[in-house]
């Protein structure tokens, strides 16, 4: 029976395996110290946290997220360690909360290997505070017990640090929300969460594979629990997350990450009369939508043919929900991607708990002196080896199991997308013709894990774009691009950036969608020529400081013009003739040719901008600009950094996995690009006339 428990109340806990679970409804850190009797914390070395998440018997979150899971195995903590301490936090500088006063009371539950609940606890009673213990795991007697804390400090993580006696308590506070910061830039964001009616899932649309689907998404019959589960055990501490119920969350609780739903009655983007420009609601940023989307119930996802017992399903492009094809195929490759990060975090998991086992085993044999003599040391040494692989055997056997579930999902989704998610190699694309309204999302490229190298999921990105592009032209350190000299990943970048400026250009409607090159130096003017020659920018590449002062000075300008009107509630109050169309500048060869004032343009445009249907993309190596200082880190880590060659640098947004990004390139020799750029060229010259 699970303790609720209140401030101050302790409940036993009868095994050392445990998980923490933790929802707060907004993006928040989690972390834990330890502590030795008298509960100090002795250094930096015995807090876990996003930049070190993992200390022994210890591992928690990457990233601020709203659900955190935190394994622990509280006999594989060090002798001298008597307190594990949970500790929340707001995360600073990333636009969230200030306080726990706009923050959901945080719940947390400790629950078994199997995703029993043995204790939960909802921190009630907070307002200023921005760093909270909310619980404490402790030892007395030789047996451990939880007790609710809730003990808050308006001063973060720092204040919080300092009162248990860590050294350097303000560096590592700072050192933690910086890694935060860190994680939240190179995440790749999760789409909406679902509305309050958004209940349905894509694992509910596939057909069951089995009555008892706990765990994996593609669990087989016999399996009714942790896909780990040794005979002597009773299952994995760092099962998959999301056992006993979907994957995706229990039946109406909003989940980050989860794929876009939309309630009945409405449609993915506002639709409105048709032949109306589209105008701004009062308060609100400008319906950059096409006026003729219909607003029509959503069909049946198709659904697979009967498949024999015991087999897996026979994976159906489409079968996720969604009003529209389009939209299905889009939360279809959400869902796959969030059950490869979510089935390898369960694999590397289990394989971490094999290895801290045999390590316990092996240090028990040898910590007796009777067990070094004779055959009864290497007996207890084979015996620790053999449940070692046999657990490894198990997880992996799991995780091939689901990575051929999803590599066959793969192979049939990948020829049905529509040429916004396609890549450029698909045969889509020879068929092309500019759409009627802009898509849900737009493919960048194609992410994997070292697990399953041949397995590539879309890296799909929602429109608008929520925020601006940076093509990193400097070296990566990836394996790829450690043998390209400078100047051929300066042109390896303006090539990608070429091939997104062409997606984006495909993916909006004749006249929607306006592009600005800003090349200073005149640096990419070789790989400008396709999207110079086929006319599709608004003119040409602005290139000097004069060019670059005019062309910023026009997009700064339309931004406070479409601020006023929206603030104002007077969209009907922009000049005559002011052009809706989404507009993108892409920046060449930054810093060469900016000034002061032209950085902090910049940064104006990076903040301001996608909300008024200003984006921006910037090709440039970091490095170079390191002349400025710390002046542009809010910048940088505004921007999604994209590379030219294949990097990791990516995070999701579930576990914070690092995903090796390959960006979505022309294949060499192929007109591709060209037929669809002259394309949307014939159909803008009604526009420009």
């Amino acid at each position: 029976m699970t303790a609720e428990l209140v401030r101050g109340q302790n409940h036993p806990l009868s095994q050392a395996r445990l998980e923490i679970r933790v929802s707060a409804g907004k993006p928040i850190v989690a972390g834990a110290t330890l502590g030795d009797e008298q509960g100090k914390v002795h250094g930096v070395e015995w807090v876990a946290h996003p930049g070190a998440p993992t200390l022994p018997g210890i591992e928690v979150s990457r990233q601020a997220a709203a659900d955190h899971r935190l394994a622990v195995d509280l006999d594989a903590v060090p002798e001298a360690v008597h307190r594990v301490t949970v500790l929340l936090a707001l995360p600073t500088g990333v636009g969230g909360p200030a306080t726990f006063a706009s923050v959901a009371a945080p719940f947390l539950a400790v629950t078994a290997p199997d995703g029993t609940e043995v204790a939960n606890y909802t921190i009630t009673g907070l307002d200023a505070e921005s760093a909270v213990v909310a619980l404490e795991l402790y030892r007395r007697q030789g047996a451990w017990k939880v007790r609710a804390v809730g003990q808050g400090y308006a001063g973060g993580l720092a204040e919080l640090f300092a009162d248990q006696g860590v050294p350097q308590a303000q560096q590592l506070a700072s050192g933690i929300n910086e890694a935060v910061a860190r994680g939240a830039a190179r995440s790749v964001a999760a789409p909406p969460p679902r509305t309050a009616d958004g209940d349905r899932s894509r694992q509910a649309a596939a057909p069951a594979l089995g009555p008892d689907q706990n765990g994996s998404p593609y669990a087989t019959q016999d399996q009714g629990g942790s896909p780990y589960t040794s005979p002597d055990q009773g299952g994995s501490p760092y099962t998959a997350p999301g056992q006993g119920g979907s994957p995706y969350g229990a039946p109406g609780q909003d989940t980050p990450g989860t794929p876009a739903d939309y309630p009945t009655g409405a449609s993915p983007t506002d639709p409105a009369t048709s032949g109306q420009a589209p105008t701004p609601t009062a308060g609100g940023s400008i319906d950059y939508s096409h006026p003729r989307r219909q607003n029509t119930p959503p069909p049946p996802p198709p659904t697979a043919p009967p498949t024999p017992p015991g087999q897996p399903a026979r994976p159906v492009a489409g079968d996720a929900t969604g009003w529209t094809m389009e939209e299905r195929l889009y939360n279809q490759v959400w869902g796959m991607f969030e059950d490869l990060a979510r089935t390898t975090a369960a694999y590397r998991s289990a394989v971490d708990f094999a290895d801290s086992r045999m390590e316990k085993e092996l240090d028990q044999v040898l910590s007796d002196p009777r067990s070094r003599i004779g055959g009864q040391g290497d007996a207890a040494r084979e015996a620790a080896h053999a449940k070692h692989a046999q657990l490894v055997d198990q997880a992996q056997q799991v995780l091939d199991r689901d990575i051929a579930q999803l590599t066959a999902e793969a192979e049939v989704v990948e020829p049905a997308l529509p040429p916004a998610y396609a890549g450029w190699d698909n045969p889509v694309w020879h068929g092309y013709r500019v759409p009627m309204e802009m898509p849900m999302a737009l493919r960048l490229g194609e992410l994997h894990l070292p697990e399953a190298e041949r397995l590539r999921i879309p890296m799909l990105v929602r429109l608008p774009l929520e925020r601006g592009l940076w093509i990193d032209s400097g070296r990566t350190g990836s394996s790829d691009g450690s043998f390209t000299d400078s100047h051929d990943l300066r042109r390896l970048a303006m090539e990608t950036a070429v091939a997104h400026v062409a997606r984006l250009l495909a993916a909006h409607p004749a006249g929607e969608f306006t592009v600005h090159v800003a090349d200073p130096a005149g640096s990419g003017a070789q790989t400008l020529v396709p999207l110079v020659q086929s006319g599709v920018l608004a003119g040409p590449p602005a290139v000097g400081a004069a060019g670059v002062v005019d062309v910023l000075a026009r997009l700064t300008q339309r931004v406070d013009l479409v601020q006023m009107a929206v603030r104002g509630g007077a969209a009907d109050s922009l000049p005559p003739g002011f052009d809706t169309s989404q507009q993108l500048l892409v920046v060449n060869d930054f810093p060469h040719g900016f000034d002061d004032r032209a950085v902090t343009q910049l940064r104006y445009l990076a903040d301001e901008g996608p909300a008024v249907g200003v984006h921006l993309m910037m090709v440039a190596d970091r490095e170079d600009a390191s002349g400025y200082g710390p002046l542009l880190d809010p910048l940088w880590r505004s921007l999604l950094r994209l590379t030219p060659v294949a990097d990791d640098h990516l995070a999701d947004p579930w576990v914070g996995h690092t995903w090796t990004y390959e960006p979505s390139l022309v294949p060499p020799g192929s007109q591709v690009l060209q037929h669809v750029l002259n394309q949307v060229a014939a159909a803008r010259r009604p526009w420009n006339q």
